[in-house]
């Protein structure tokens, strides 16, 4: 229970709050399908993420690079921090604490002036409390979680008592591949690139318990994220129920931050928007100082600290509070192409290493079905870029199955593996350093 109350604090971030409301209003009628795939993406891999790096020992990039390449791993782990830390995860924090909590108050002719100082305190604070880490943040965070599920507990039971509307049609994608669409639009969650940011907490957390296996430990973690699952999908499940029911009454909101302050100002008035915008900034705050902290020690220590964790903090802050000013929805716009084509990567080494006992440790078989994956992940972030390569798209759309729901890495993963699985009947090819470790 402990173990899965904090496994949910970690993954529950203000920053979530945005994408299941937006989802349930396009989706409309096919909301519960829609949140099935979100789930799926946006919980239930996480999970998965967090149970791999516990039966790794914690120790999972090592693991990355001795079952890849060194640069499949470099690369893939200099993506992923840049993507929760300054290029997306950051500015998205500074934009969600503004769009929820201090747009309402605001005149739209004040909007950019408004967002610009908001932004520049914000940050400015990240940057103060990061370079001083202690128990603040950490006290600030437990304070501020309880306090944000109370409210959005009175939140829910007066959606599900007095709903705002009616639920209308599904719009978009969402009419012919619900959960296709809700899968890809749990990447945007960016949980499962947390959790290997993170998983070494929580294994670390575990042992403190007293387990000591890698297996016992593993067994911890997927009970207690069970327990993360019940209460995300909880959550994540009434958002979308209220972002179903506002369109009928709000029309089509710019984004998930937007609709949400409005539903809150609709059922609550001007003194919850106050009360929300206090929580989320506070919520916003802690979750950017643990981001912007945990990006700058993954680049110092890259950089073998030629540059230092300082100087690399204050460039990573910078960059956050210029990006966070072109907006939430043109940030959330921008991430998607990087998601679509680092999300893939991290699913099927995550897949792998769950069965890696049973596959041998055999490297061939990891670095077949990640070869196979690159390939067709990069050709999904062109496409999601609008980038596309003439006459490709329609050779694949024929031939490839899956290719049309942005998912055609699939069955090149599936081959790479079993492409790997045979070359390593002809080599002497299970790590058995890996194993003896794991062992």
């Amino acid at each position: 229970m402990t173990v899965g109350f904090m496994m949910f604090s970690i993954f529950f971030g203000a920053g979530n709050l945005i994408f299941p409301p937006a989802l349930g209003q396009a989706a409309g009628d096919h909301v519960f399908t829609a949140m099935l795939g979100f789930l799926t993406t946006g919980v239930g891999l996480p999970l998965l993420g967090i149970t791999a790096i516990a039966l790794q020992g914690g120790k999972y990039i090592e693991f990355i690079r001795k079952m890849t390449y060194p640069w499949m791993a470099t690369m893939l782990l200099v993506i992923l921090y840049l993507t929760i830390g300054p290029l997306f995860a950051m500015p998205r924090t500074g934009a969600v604490s503004f769009e929820i909590g201090i747009r309402p108050f605001l005149a739209a002719d004040n909007l950019g002036v408004g967002q610009a100082i908001y932004t520049a305190i914000f940050f400015a604070a990240s940057y103060y409390l990061a370079l001083n880490p202690n128990k603040l943040i950490d006290r600030v965070g437990k304070m501020l979680t309880p306090i944000l599920l109370v409210f959005l507990v009175i939140l829910f039971a007066k959606a599900f008592v007095t709903p705002l509307g009616s639920i209308l049609d599904a719009t978009g994608a969402y009419i012919g591949t619900p959960f296709v669409q809700g899968f890809q639009d749990g990447y945007q969650t960016m949980d499962l690139l947390a959790s290997l940011a993170i998983g070494t907490l929580v294994v670390n957390a575990i042992r403190m318990r007293g387990v000591t296996s890698n297996r016992a430990i593993g067994e911890v973690c997927l009970i207690a994220g069970l327990i993360t699952v019940f209460l995300m999908s909880l959550v994540y499940g009434s958002l979308a129920y209220i972002g179903a029911t506002s369109a009928s009454v709000l029309g089509h909101s710019e984004n998930g931050g937007q609709l949400l302050a409005a539903a809150i100002d609709i059922f609550f008035g001007p003194a919850g928007n106050l009360l929300v915008a206090v929580i989320i900034a506070l919520a916003c705050l802690t979750t950017c100082c643990g981001i912007t902290s945990g990006t700058a020690w993954f680049f110092n220590k890259l950089f073998k600290n030629k540059i230092s964790y300082e100087r690399l903090l204050l460039i990573s802050i910078l960059f956050s509070f210029v990006a966070s000013n072109i907006g939430l929805t043109q940030i959330i716009a921008l991430t998607i192409p990087f998601l679509v084509g680092i999300y893939p990567l991290v699913i099927v080494f995550v897949l792998l290493s769950l069965f890696d006992r049973l596959i041998g440790w055999r490297r061939s078989i990891y670095r077949g079905a990640m070869n196979c994956t690159l390939v067709f992940a990069v050709i999904d972030g062109l496409n999601a870029a609008g980038i596309q390569i003439p006459g490709l798209n329609e050779l694949l759309t024929a031939y490839l199955p899956f290719y049309t729901l942005t998912m055609g890495w699939v069955v090149p993963a599936l081959t790479g593996a079993a492409i790997g699985l045979v070359y390593s009947f002809f080599q002497e090819e299970p790590a058995k350093d890996v194993a003896i470790a794991h062992n």
